[in-house]
């Protein structure tokens, strides 16, 4: 007599962790796809980046602190500071009140981390129908202490959205606030930090307490990029939820199914990355 329950518990067990193996998370394709740790030296496929990272002793201003290995050239930082850059405008409420400085260089250094930075290939995903990239990131870990300040120095400025990505007129070229749509305080539109850095650029960034690994948009250079032991721990971390899968998998091919590995391998991995499936 066959134990149906037992084999519809394989089957259910082999089904969950092909499937989870596939998407843990849609960035681990690229960790099949190329060397682990080329993902700790990682430029995305986009307009302005390089292919890999180098060296570039004259950024500008801002975008400094990637001045020993960056993704982006001169050229790329002296346009992220000019407010148009990608036909973007972030002062898109000046007529209502013109975009602060303290706030416009959150957006500087915010845009400069994009270019530059080297260390997102842990968070990396593809991406379709843009013409701009190939590639983004996704829920990478933005230091609370970062993001608070970033908040409190644009609250008193202006939008009209709180997605920037998904949520202007492009039709003119630009991005503009769609006709119905009001000018109000980042204060009024986002009410808190987390909502804004984690809403704004549509989930690029996760709002994440300082006591744990998290990103510093911008660091001063002359010491070590603080960001590289985050990427290497992100990687880390992916690397284990993968074999992990892979050992339960393999263990119930070759012993039949065991409720104990079933209960670790969908609370250790399929309930942690279910969500990243419904944003893509």
């Amino acid at each position: 007599m066959y134990n149906f329950r037992g084999v519809g518990l394989l089957v259910v067990l082999v089904v969950l962790v092909t499937v989870t193996l596939i998407n843990i998370p849609k960035i681990s394709a690229l960790v099949y796809q190329n060397h682990p740790k080329e993902l700790l030296n990682w430029c995305i496929d986009a307009t302005n980046h390089k292919t890999h990272p180098g060296p570039s002793d004259d950024l500008h201003e801002q975008c400094q602190p990637w001045r020993n290995r960056s993704c982006c050239t001169k050229e790329t930082t002296v346009a992220a500071h000019n407010d148009k850059m990608y036909n973007f405008n972030w002062d898109h409420c000046g007529h209502v009140k013109s975009l602060s400085p303290g706030c416009r260089k959150h957006f500087v250094q915010d845009l400069c981390f994009y270019e530059c930075s080297p260390n997102t290939g842990p968070w990396v995903v593809k991406v379709s129908g843009m013409k701009m990239r190939r590639e983004r990131f996704f829920e990478v870990p933005l230091c609370a202490s970062e993001c608070d300040l970033w908040f409190h120095d644009c609250a008193d400025d202006f939008t009209c959205t709180n997605n920037w990505v998904r949520n202007f007129d492009w039709s003119t070229g630009k991005n503009e606030c769609h006709k119905g749509t009001s000018c109000q305080s980042y204060r009024t539109v986002f009410k808190t930090a987390e909502n804004f850095c984690e809403q704004i650029w549509d989930n690029s960034w996760k709002y994440t307490p300082d006591s744990e690994p998290c990103m510093k948009i911008w660091f001063n250079g002359t010491n070590q990029n603080p960001n590289d032991p985050v990427a290497l721990q992100q990687l880390e971390w992916i690397m284990k939820t993968h074999r992990l899968g892979e050992y339960v998998l393999g263990s119930a091919i070759r012993n039949g199914p065991n409720i104990g590995q079933f209960v670790v391998i969908t609370l250790t991995v399929w309930v942690n990355f279910l969500k990243i499936n419904d944003n893509f």
